[in-house]
């Protein structure tokens, strides 16, 4: 387990005193404004492995033959003065050693999220020099509608259904159960978090609802990884966009995989139920500066763009909604968006359905090839551990794309194809700074779409145009460093800073496996055919950026190639051309995933696909999956809606499969 020894909490003070340098006017910054005790934590969170990799980049940093990796003076990073320690990250940020390129990116967003994304108690003037206003006031405190379990010493639960998860995947299957009559057990591996639990402060809340405190990455360090880790799962902490899966996307899956449910009228019902239980509508009234931006400008190069379905009800035009929207991705504190957490699960929950959080699952019990429940460790308030048996008639895992597969292969499977075919939906920020205020973080994270370039070269590949939260600690992370100084120069100009993603549907996919101790490792390169499309809508963003009124666009590469417009005129086209001339090797642009899919898919051959068209596991007997790793290949939007819909099919199989049992067993 990695430990914060006095050394090597002064190299990252050192460390954070150069990536954020003091300002001018003498306000605190660097490592006054970086909780370690904070940093520790989300480096514990790490695989062991990367847990020791990291220890010895600190020690490192404390040898004279530190100056080897940079020629520079032998001396340790403390004895270096401020501009050789500039020199020195700037030297590894652009190094052909893969190590020190991640070494620094991995130092360089800890520091920077925890600086402008932290509460920033002590640092006051932090939030106010960039224009962010922060969350409103708590709301009032309100009952908890959902009670769950609170063992307090080891525990035994006998059920018809154990549901492991409680996202898109497992919320929907535990409600339609519980409704069906089941009785059905919930465990959930983060916590329960209700109305002003959630504070909607970066850095607090990405260490409670996020997997791995936020900081969950692939091996590498090259692409970080969103996934929701609380009751509600993804559908507690997305950006509420509610996408039909497309036509052509579920035709390819029926065609490429055997697995012709999916055109079924069946599906659509399935979409079409999850979509009125989650209140799927375009009725909201107001844009945010970015997505404005995005249609305007899309609008002025003759491209189509569309309003975004989303999962909000009650909603007004409202300053104070409007407002309140920009932070749902963070904990919807007024209870707006109509995720599992307000709607599937609250549906099992008065049906009867226990729910257990803050309970990870080591692995799925199976005697003579059948699942007979799960063996857990539940966190009690006072941060005990206590042990949990469950014996169950199925199981139903769906804990996502990467702790699926990890959990199944704890489990004892060795389906060849477990854990492969990792689909990332590989995403890049193109950001530009407009002559007027955008305050971005206000209204719904994202509203508007632009589809143009989500079929290139007659494929069923692409990239399609959204915007992403902008909080200060998240925008830190995502724009280049070069500089301390040009870096916070970037973040004054937060409030008038939009952002557009380029999210990529990649044909060519990773891997999950485990470590020695059943962890999950991550392995994912960007491929030449999916990072062309990327950057195909890299020029896309950056044109609309300009067409929009931007008079700056800073591209998604560590070098931080600057386009500049006036009057809707790009002035120095060139760069958009030299663009896929440079280097991409991993850790030398920002590469990100809030969607992960496809580890465990379904299909209809059995030597291929790890599930069968049902959701069963083709190597064990009721133990089923329900979430974004069934699917055959990425969904290529926002995949929500997709997963919550097979989900319901899948639940439907399971309540058409106990008739026919229970028929049988009245005629025997």
């Amino acid at each position: 387990m990695f430990t914060l020894t006095p050394a090597r909490s002064a190299v990252l003070h050192a460390l954070a005193d150069t990536i954020i340098p003091p300002l001018p006017d003498g306000s605190p910054t660097g490592s006054l404004g970086v909780d370690l005790t904070k940093l520790e934590a989300a480096i514990q969170e790490q695989p062991l492995g990367a847990q020791a990799e990291f220890g010895k980049l600190l020690d490192l940093m404390e040898k004279p033959i530190l100056g080897l990796t940079w020629f520079g003076p032998l001396k340790p990073f403390r004895k270096l003065d401020a501009e050789q320690r500039e020199q020195l990250l700037q030297s590894w940020a652009s190094s052909n050693v893969p190590q020190l390129r991640k070494g620094f990116q991995a130092v360089r967003k800890l520091c920077t999220l925890l600086y402008y994304g932290g509460s920033m108690a002590d640092v006051p003037a932090a939030w106010g020099r960039l224009g962010y206003p922060g969350p409103d006031e708590k709301p009032v405190d309100t009952p908890r509608p959902i009670r769950t379990l609170r063992p307090t010493q080891d525990s035994e639960y006998d059920c018809d259904v154990l549901v492991i998860g409680s996202g898109a995947g497992g919320g929907v299957v535990a409600g339609e159960l519980a409704q069906a009559g089941y009785d059905v057990l919930v465990v959930e591996k983060g916590p329960y978090c209700h109305g002003c639990d959630f504070t909607q402060r970066e850095v607090d809340m990405l260490g409670k609802l996020y997997d791995a405190k936020g900081a969950l990455s692939t091996q590498d360090g090259s692409i970080g990884i969103l996934a929701g880790s609380c009751l509600g799962g993804g559908t507690t902490v997305n950006w509420a966009g509610a996408f039909r899966t497309p036509d052509y996307v579920l035709q390819e899956w029926a065609r490429e995989h055997n697995a012709p449910q999916f055109t079924t009228l069946e599906f659509k019902e399935s979409i079409n139920a999850v979509a009125r239980t989650i209140g799927v509508n375009t009725n909201y009234t107001r844009h945010n500066g970015q997505n404005q931006a995005l249609w305007d400008g899309s609008t002025k190069l003759g491209q189509e763009v569309k309003l975004i379905p989303r999962n909000e009800k009650g909603l007004t035009d409202s300053d104070s909604h409007f407002r309140s929207l920009g932070y749902t991705t963070l904990g919807d504190a007024y209870g707006i968006k109509q995720g599992t957490l307000n709607t599937y699960l609250q549906t099992a929950f008065e049906h009867g359905a226990r729910i257990l959080a803050d309970t990870k699952v080591d692995r799925v019990t199976i005697e003579n090839g059948r699942a007979t429940g799960a063996e857990a460790v539940h966190t009690t308030d006072n941060g005990r551990h206590v042990h949990i048996r469950v014996r169950a008639r199925r199981v139903v895992v769906a804990g996502g794309a990467i702790q699926t597969p990890a959990l199944l292969l704890r489990s004892g499977l060795k389906h060849p194809h477990l854990g492969r075919h990792l689909h990332l939906h590989p995403t890049v920020v193109v950001g530009a700074r407009y002559p007027h205020a955008m305050n971005s973080w206000h209204g719904p994270s994202m509203s508007v779409v632009n589809d143009t370039y989500t079929m290139l070269h007659g494929t069923n590949f692409g990239a399609k145009l959204e915007t992403p939260p902008t909080h200060p600690g998240l925008l830190s992370m995502v724009l280049p460093w070069l500089s301390g100084k040009q870096h916070h120069e970037l973040l004054r100009d937060a409030n008038h800073l939009g952002s557009f993603i380029v999210l990529t549907r990649d044909r060519d996919g990773g891997r999950v496996t485990l470590d020695k101790h059943g962890a999950a490792l991550i392995d994912y390169t960007l491929s030449d055919f999916d990072r062309n499309n990327m950057l195909e809508g890299v020029r896309a963003a950056a044109q609309i950026h300009v067409a929009a009124g931007a008079t700056a666009v800073y591209l998604p590469h560590g070098t931080l190639p600057t386009l500049h417009a006036q009057d809707g005129a790009l002035q120095n086209p060139e760069v958009l051309d030299k663009l896929p001339h440079l280097s991409w090797k991993p850790n030398q642009f920002g590469l990100y995933s809030a969607h992960q899919m496809s580890t465990c898919r379904m299909g209809g051959d059995a030597a291929t696909h790890p599930l069968k068209n049902n959701g069963e596991t083709v190597e064990v007997q009721n133990l089923f999956v329900a979430d974004g790793s069934a699917f055959p290949a990425c969904s290529g939007v926002n995949p929500m809606l997709t997963i919550m819909a097979l989900a319901h099919f899948t639940a439907q199989g399971m309540k058409a499969s106990r008739a026919v049992e229970s028929q049988q067993m009245a005629t025997a």
